[in-house]
């Protein structure tokens, strides 16, 4: 069986060989091999098994935007014509908005497509034989976000409930408008090796023969990642137009299979159970930061998954041979695990990224098993009913459970006046989807906002122990290296702002625990509660003669 250590580096070696691979990974997107027979002919057009681009030639084009409710255009009938960009400058970007007229079939919960076309200026898409063209669905089904209303006054935010609202399930999708199409072109002279196209691009290219050379047409592509769902809006069958934002920009090589691969893993996510709102907020990392950032972003969640993989097995293994709570604080522990419930709770509520929720929820688990062993609880099952005992404490564990007590009392005539006030005002003053949305949310608000008094206990028995040997440092110092890397976690990821702010309160209470080991230095020569000592050397065996 391999030791801790030994565990512990095999975790981390894996842990360094799975971001090298991602990193070659990330290279090999980024960086497309250039055709060599191109570069040998010194950049001319005969370069046999190179693809050339179109583009290259410097061709006047045009821009067209239709919109049908089929998703197969055969004709030239029964389509609409919203946006046309005439003498289209592929290197400068664009942002229009038009008006866009809603069929009754798409008022009915039916879908409208937008046919987006790049074509020679001044003839009709389907006249050019080197038009390129592609098909995005403007809209799509998702479950509206539920009302919230005063609880005590019945009264709306909106001030307004439709008669579709009120006949409607609020587990039934509806459909919804997408407002914003967010058009792309390739803008790289790049010449392709026609033995090696990236898989990825290929399926965005079309080629054509012109003399002896082979050349691609334009590259047009739909940021998928751009439609957000706070861009949605909810289609009524009262609706006759909805706007929609038509913006373009040019993009590079890299970027665009970088944009291929990510839509991808997005529409994967999808496939694998993951709700509109997860995929957005995942979207959210990609498109509200540049790539630059995007990198770093990578590395910290990577990290961020490592040191809560470390804190969650070292603190499992702390507490699994833990059998005396001397010098441990049992209010701060049932403290603890009833925060992190609800905050839990609360993320749920919130309908919180799966990145933020999934964590959240082991570490509850986690606290519950921690409050079993600090109370010494025992379950014993007598047939189908349970039964529920508890250990008893020592003279040194009775003397902890004083100072426990004692800082429990002070803290009480502070805490509980403000947690009750908060409540109350909140109830008067916020909106909130239900009883037991407004019971979470007051609940989270006095922990977040006055959770960390409730650390301080521990710290009051340190300081009335004036020892700090019986903490799990080790455990300590992965949670202190991700509550920092949470710090700046807090602007990637999409998370109430209580949540966010919760963050920087930790970073102050892990620096009152250094400064305390730093004031009650740990004898390591003392004999612990295992009967272990930091230097005693293990013994090895004699030599046989």
């Amino acid at each position: 069986m391999l030791s801790r250590s030994s565990f512990t580096s095999l975790v981390v070696g894996v842990f360094a060989v799975y971001v090298a691979h991602t990193c070659w990974v990330m290279y090999g997107i980024v960086y497309t091999r250039p055709c060599p027979a191109a570069a040998a002919a010194g950049g001319g057009g005969g370069a046999a098994g190179c693809v050339w681009p179109y583009l290259a030639r410097r061709p006047k084009l045009q821009l067209s935007v239709y919109t049908t409710t089929r998703s197969n255009l055969g004709a030239e009938s029964n389509i609409d014509l919203v946006l046309n960009v005439k003498d289209l400058d592929i290197e400068s970007k664009f942002e229009r908005t038009v008006n866009v007229s809603v069929p009754k079939k798409t008022r009915n919960n039916g879908t409208l497509y937008a046919y987006i076309f790049l074509h020679h200026a001044g003839i009709l898409p389907w006249h050019d034989s080197k038009q390129v063209h592609i098909v995005s669905p403007l809209t799509t089904y998702m479950v509206p976000k539920p009302e919230e209303i005063n609880l005590l006054t019945g009264e709306s935010a909106t001030q307004q409930i439709e008669a579709e609202k009120q006949t409607n399930a609020l587990d039934e999708p509806v459909s919804h408008w997408r407002s914003r199409l967010t058009l792309n072109v390739m803008v790289e002279d790049f010449v392709f090796d026609g033995s090696s196209l990236p898989a990825d691009v290929h399926r965005y290219m079309k080629m054509v023969q012109l003399g002896k050379t082979v050349h691609y047409l334009p590259i047009l592509f739909i940021d998928q990642l751009s439609n957000r769902v706070k861009d949605l809006m909810v289609i009524n069958r009262s609706t006759t137009e909805l706007p929609l934002t038509v913006s373009y920009d040019k993009i590079s090589l890299g970027k665009l299979r970088f944009w291929i691969h990510m839509q991808d893993a997005v529409y994967s996510l999808q496939q694998f159970g993951f709700s509109e709102k997860d995929a957005d907020e995942v979207k959210g990392i990609f498109v509200d930061t540049n790539l630059y950032f995007l990198a770093l972003t990578f590395f910290v969640a990577a990290f961020h998954l490592l040191f809560d993989f470390l804190a969650f097995k070292n603190d499992i293994s702390f507490w699994k041979k833990k059998r005396s709570m001397i010098g441990m604080s049992t209010k701060a522990v049932l403290w603890r695990c009833f925060s992190t419930v609800v905050i839990f709770l609360f993320l749920l509520d919130e309908q919180t990224s799966l990145l933020v929720l999934i964590p959240a929820g082991i570490g509850a688990v986690i606290e519950l098993w921690k409050v079993k062993k600090a109370l010494k609880m025992t379950i014993k099952w007598q047939g189908l009913r349970p039964k529920i005992q508890f250990g008893t404490y020592n003279d040194s564990e009775k003397k902890t459970e004083e100072y426990d007590t004692q800082a429990m009392k002070y803290l009480s005539y502070l805490l509980y006046p403000l947690c009750i006030g908060g409540a109350g005002y909140s109830l008067l003053n916020v909106k909130y989807k239900s009883w037991y949305s407004w019971l979470i949310n007051s609940f989270v608000n006095g922990v977040y906002a006055f959770g960390f008094l409730f650390m301080l206990p521990q710290l009051f028995v340190n300081y009335k122990m004036k020892s700090v040997a019986h903490l799990p440092w080790k455990a300590f110092t992965y949670k202190a290296f991700n509550t920092f890397i949470d710090d700046i976690f807090a602007f990637i990821i999409t998370m109430p702002t209580s949540h966010r702010l919760a963050c920087f309160r930790d970073d102050v209470v892990f620096l009152v625990y250094l400064y305390q080991r730093w004031l009650y230095p740990v004898d390591k020569s003392r004999v612990n509660e295992y009967g272990e000592s930091y230097e005693e050397k293990p013994k090895k065996k004699a030599h046989r003669e």
